[in-house]
C-alpha cells in the first residue's frame, strides 16, 4: 500500500526584502511511488517550492514561513540540513552549481563519502550509478570539461548515489538533448515503480506528458491555481500558458483563433553576402580527444540557422569560435571578411553577440539596467541611445519593471532572458545564442523569440537549442552536428524529414514535426502548431496524440 511521503498544508513564504509572498497557501500531496509534475511560468514560485521542501527554506534563505510541511509523516524543522539531504535529494536548475568534484568519479562519490560509507560500498554505487545514467565513459572525465547535458546528467549521479527516496528534480531536462531526455524520463519512471517519490518541475510539459505522472501542480505568481490529475489538467491547461503536444494545440487553436503570429522566416538565401565563415576548422581542447573535425559553414545575411545535435558533440565549441573565445587549431574562422586570428574577442564582440547557456557566465552588474547599459557604453553608443535601447530590449524580452534588481536575484529563466536583452541592447550584426530557452516557461520563450522575428534587427541568429519545435518554428536552416563533424545542412523541411538521419544525431522527432510533414504538401513551410489550425478539416481528431490528421483545402502559407 503507498505510504504518504510529502504533505504540504497552506505552504506560504515571503522573502526577506520581498513585499508579495513567492508562494501562498499550497497544500498538495505525494505517496511514495508518485511523479508529481510542478509546472507554471518563470518565478511563479516553483524552485521556492522545492527550497522549502529540501529545508533551504527557512535555513538558508531567510523570511516568513508559515503552513505546515511532513516529510514521512514528520516535521522537517527540528532536523538540520544534513539530515533533510539524507531524506531528500535535489538535483539543481543549473547543475554547476550543484558539482564541486574535479572529476565525475569524485562528484557522484561525494555524497556517499559525506554519510561515511564504507569505499567498497562507494564504489560499488558509484559505478551502478553511472552505468544506470548511461555514462560510465565519463567515469574518469574532469567535470568542467563537460557539456551541459553531460553535466546534469552527473548531477543527477550524485543525487541517485545518496539513494534518498525522495528526489526533487528543477528543470532535469533542460541540458539534455531530447534522445537523452527521453532515457532520463525512462529512468525516472523506474525510479517511481521502485517507490521513489518524485517532484519534477519541468517547462518542457509535452516530453514529461510520456511518463505520465500520478499528479500535476499548476502555479501561476505564487498561487495554486490546479491540483488534480494528468488528464484534466490536459483539457484545462492554456498552450498559450504551457508547451502541450501540437494535436491539442491545434484544436485549441482552431477555437480561439491568434490575433497576430509573426511571418515563419524567409527561405536561406544562397546569394546573400557571408558574415561569418569556417573553413575545414579543427579544433581541441586536448590533443587525444578532438572536438571538432574539418568544419565547414557559412552564415549569410538573413539566415536564421538552429544548430542541433546530441549533448558533447561539439555544439558549443563552434559557436564559441564565431566570438573569439577559442581559435581553431587548424582551418580558418572569418567575421565579416576578417580572420578571427588577427581580431581580438573584443572587436568581434562589435560584430557579434553572444548569449551564454548559462547566465551566471556573463552577468555581473548591480542592477539589471546597469547591465544592458554596459556593452553599449564599451561601445561608445551616445547617453540618450543607451537608454533607448535598454528600454526596447527589456520590453522585447519581457522584463520591464525589473530595471532596478539585481540580475542574479532573478529566477534563472529571467537571468536567461536579462543576457538575451542585454546582446540585444548592443545592436549587434550576429546574435548567437546557446540554449536560449532553457529553464524558460513557453509563453516567455514564444513572446521574446517573437520579438525577435518582428524586430528584424540582426543580419543573421545563430541559436543551439535541443527544442526540435523551437528549430523549426524560428530557423530557415538547420546545421545538425554529431561527433564533431557536421551532419546536415540544410532547409527544415528537408534535413529534418530524415527521421533515420535525426535519431542518429538523438534528436526524437516531435508531435509538432510528425504533423508538419504530414501537412507539408498542403503548406508548403513548416509552420507553428498555431498556424497549421487552418489547413485541418473541421472534423480531425485532434485531442488525441495518436490521432489521424485531416488534410483541408490546400491554402497558401
Amino acid at each position: 500500500m503507498p505510504m504518504n511521503v510529502l504533505a504540504a498544508e497552506r505552504l506560504s513564504f515571503r522573502y526577506g526584502q520581498a513585499e508579495q509572498p513567492a508562494i501562498q497557501d499550497i497544500s498538495f500531496e505525494a505517496d511514495s511511488g508518485n511523479v508529481v509534475l510542478i509546472a507554471g511560468s518563470s518565478g511563479c514560485g516553483k524552485s521556492t517550492l522545492l527550497r522549502c521542501i529540501n529545508g533551504l527554506i527557512p535555513r538558508s534563505y531567510k523570511g516568513e514561513l508559515s503552513g505546515a510541511l511532513r516529510i514521512n509523516g514528520a516535521d522537517p524543522a527540528p532536523l538540520s540540513l544534513a539530515r533533510i539531504a539524507q531524506l531528500v535529494g535535489t538535483v539543481l536548475q543549473n547543475p554547476e552549481k550543484q558539482i564541486v568534484g574535479a572529476y565525475v568519479k569524485n562528484e557522484v562519490a561525494f555524497g556517499p563519502e559525506n554519510l561515511g560509507w564504507q569505499r567498497q560500498r562507494i564504489i560499488q554505487v558509484v559505478d551502478e550509478v553511472l552505468q544506470r545514467l548511461g555514462i560510465a565513459h565519463l567515469r574518469e572525465r574532469e567535470t568542467f570539461k563537460l557539456s551541459g547535458g553531460e553535466k546534469q546528467k552527473v548531477a543527477l549521479a550524485g543525487v541517485l548515489a545518496m539513494q534518498s527516496r525522495l528526489i526533487l528534480l528543477d528543470e532535469p531536462l533542460a541540458s539534455l538533448d531530447p534522445a537523452s531526455a527521453t532515457e532520463t524520463l525512462r529512468l525516472l519512471r523506474a525510479l517511481a515503480d521502485d517507490e521513489h517519490t518524485l517532484l519534477l518541475v519541468e517547462h518542457r510539459i509535452e516530453d514529461v506528458l510520456d511518463l505520465q505522472p500520478e499528479r500535476v501542480l499548476f502555479l501561476r505568481d505564487g498561487q495554486q491555481i490546479y491540483w488534480g490529475d494528468l488528464q484534466q489538467f490536459e483539457a484545462v491547461a492554456d498552450p498559450r500558458e504551457v508547451k502541450l503536444p501540437a494535436p491539442l494545440v491545434v484544436e485549441w487553436s482552431r477555437r480561439n483563433p491568434p490575433a497576430d503570429l509573426p511571418p515563419p522566416p524567409a527561405p536561406a538565401q544562397l546569394s546573400a553576402a557571408p558574415l561569418i565563415e569556417f573553413e575545414h576548422v579543427d579544433f581541441f581542447y586536448d590533443r587525444e580527444q578532438p572536438v571538432l573535425h574539418d568544419i565547414s559553414l557559412t552564415i549569410r545575411k538573413g539566415d536564421r540557422v538552429a544548430i542541433l545535435g546530441p549533448n558533447g558533440a561539439g555544439k558549443s565549441t563552434l559557436v564559441k569560435h564565431i566570438i573569439g573565445l577559442l581559435k581553431p587549431r587548424s582551418g580558418t574562422v572569418r567575421v565579416m571578411g576578417e580572420s578571427s586570428a588577427a581580431l581580438t574577442t573584443a572587436q568581434m564582440a562589435q560584430h557579434v553577440g553572444y548569449v551564454f547557456q548559462h547566465p551566471g557566465h556573463m552577468l555581473f552588474a548591480p542592477t539589471v539596467r546597469e547591465e544592458l547599459a554596459f556593452g553599449p557604453r564599451n561601445l561608445g553608443f551616445a547617453p540618450e541611445r543607451i537608454t533607448a535601447n535598454v528600454a526596447r530590449s527589456l520590453e522585447m524580452v519581457g522584463l520591464s519593471g525589473l530595471e532596478d534588481r539585481p540580475p542574479l536575484a532573478l529566477s534563472y529563466g529571467q537571468q536567461k532572458r536579462v543576457g538575451i536583452a542585454a546582446v540585444a541592447a548592443m545592436e549587434s550584426r550576429v546574435l548567437v545564442m546557446d540554449e536560449p530557452t532553457a529553464g524558460q516557461d513557453h509563453r516567455s520563450y514564444t513572446a521574446f523569440m517573437d520579438a525577435i522575428a518582428r524586430l528584424q534587427s540582426f543580419d543573421a541568429m545563430i541559436f543551439i537549442t535541443h527544442d526540435l519545435d523551437l528549430a523549426l518554428t524560428y530557423a530557415n536552416r538547420i546545421v545538425l552536428v554529431a561527433d564533431g563533424r557536421i551532419a546536415a545542412d540544410g532547409a527544415p523541411e528537408q534535413v529534418l524529414a530524415d527521421e533515420s538521419l535525426l535519431r542518429r544525431c538523438r534528436v526524437e522527432p516531435t508531435s509538432l514535426l510528425r504533423l508538419n510533414l504530414t501537412l507539408l504538401p498542403h503548406t508548403g513551410r513548416f509552420l507553428r502548431a498555431e498556424g497549421l489550425a487552418r489547413y485541418l478539416k473541421e472534423d480531425a481528431a485532434t485531442t488525441s496524440r495518436t490521432s489521424s490528421v485531416g488534410i483541408g483545402p490546400h491554402r497558401q502559407p
